[in-house]
């Protein structure tokens, strides 16, 4: 039995403000072509399928498509809620859905029902919220880990007792070894959060979801990362899926890549070398991440950058040179005006830009208007105590 283990789609998601369906729709295609070519008898998708737990509706169109088309390619399509996903939602008509080869697992009931494929059994367990699974799991261990070891109890407890030859579970947690990326959503509760690979021991193979970079925990214990690039943390991940074959002894794994509709670049370096530097070519048609290390924050950055980087999404700054401390700042404010600090500090976010004479006019309108609406309040409330004394 070969079979195709994926986690992580996050249909919906936007990257910087900038919607990914295009992407995810490619990669979607090239799944579909993937289940053809390689005469794929399963696909399992490990967790976080919809990004949010009310996806839009265009959204589960997608889903929709994509499981169709895998089915009709000749897969049988395994689904696992995760952290991002509604339970409730993503398991409506699971049992029905059966019938036409979508197994979807979103209910701690549904522990231990492995779907038969070929001569494997896959155990696809949803993502379990210690404090919300612990009690109906049986175990006083309110932690990631404890929740994880009683459900897999249930899952060898299936597989003694059934006749299939070979054993996949689909887990979706943060355990040991694995590295983070920024674009996950934090699980852990008080540092209960990591579970040990050893947790999955018995099966031959734990396809696991959560983390956003495909790695390896153990010889069998894998994640297959996001197949689409949801941070600037992800930039040297190469995306994709694992092919397993489960025919021999051992399993066999494959990492096939995903197509990249644009890649991911990050940049550093002055305005000015960074625009006219022949080596940032590449750059110019990819996702770009730009630090500006200027000692004085150039104006209008983001407009000169997009010239030739049209597709920068984030412009981060980091000025060399010296920066005044905070207390050498508090003390130089006992001498100035409240003007003077507030131009000051128009400085000071502009990086070394400092008001023009519009701008300090407009500001000296501010402040003075400031100052009188204080004097009125501190007026009425004088009168107000002597009103009170006098009646008293």
């Amino acid at each position: 039995m070969r079979m195709i283990h994926t986690s992580d789609w996050h249909l919906g998601r936007a990257f910087h403000q900038v919607g990914l369906q295009a992407a995810q729709s490619a990669f979607l295609d090239h799944l579909v072509e993937v289940v053809r070519s390689e005469s794929v008898a399963a696909v399992v998708v490990s967790g976080d399928i919809y990004d949010r737990a009310l996806p839009a509706p265009d959204t589960v169109a997608m889903l929709s498509d994509a499981v169709e088309r895998l089915i009709d390619a000749g897969a049988a399509v395994v689904l696992s809620s995760g952290n991002h996903d509604s339970a409730i939602r993503l398991g409506f008509a699971s049992r029905l859905l059966e019938r036409s080869g979508l197994h979807i697992r979103t209910s701690i009931e549904d522990i231990g029902r492995p779907v038969l494929v070929g001569d494997a059994a896959i155990h696809a367990l949803p993502y379990l919220e210690p404090s919300l699974s612990a009690g109906p799991l049986g175990t006083g261990e309110r932690t990631h880990a404890g929740v994880l070891r009683a459900a897999m109890e249930r899952v060898r407890s299936s597989l003694a007792a059934g006749g299939a030859r070979r054993s996949v579970v689909m887990a979706h947690a943060f355990v040991t070894g694995g590295a983070t990326s920024e674009s996950e959503r934090d699980i852990s509760v008080g540092g209960v959060a990591a579970v040990p690979p050893e947790v999955f021991a018995g099966v031959d193979y734990a396809a696991l979801g959560h983390l956003h970079g495909r790695q390896q925990v153990s010889e069998s214990v894998r994640y297959s990362g996001s197949p689409v690039a949801m941070s600037f943390s992800e930039a040297s991940h190469t995306k994709g899926s694992w092919l397993v074959d489960l025919s021999g002894e051992v399993p066999v794994t494959d990492f096939v890549a995903a197509p990249v509709e644009r890649p991911l670049v990050l940049l550093r370096g002055t305005l000015d070398d960074l625009l006219g530097d022949p080596r940032h070519t590449a750059a110019e048609s990819a996702w770009c991440q730009v630090t500006l290390t200027d000692p004085i924050r150039p104006l209008g950055a983001m407009e000169r950058l997009r010239v030739r980087f049209p597709h920068t999404l984030d412009l981060r700054f980091a000025p060399t040179g010296s920066v005044t401390t905070m207390s050498a700042y508090a003390a130089s404010l006992t001498e100035r005006s409240d003007l003077d600090v507030c131009c000051d500090f128009l400085t000071h976010v502009r990086g070394g830009h400092g008001a023009d004479e519009d701008e300090r006019l407009l500001l000296g309108r501010a402040v003075e208007g400031a100052r009188l609406r204080r004097s009125a309040r501190e007026g009425e409330g004088g009168r107000s105590i002597h009103r009170v004394t006098g009646a008293a």
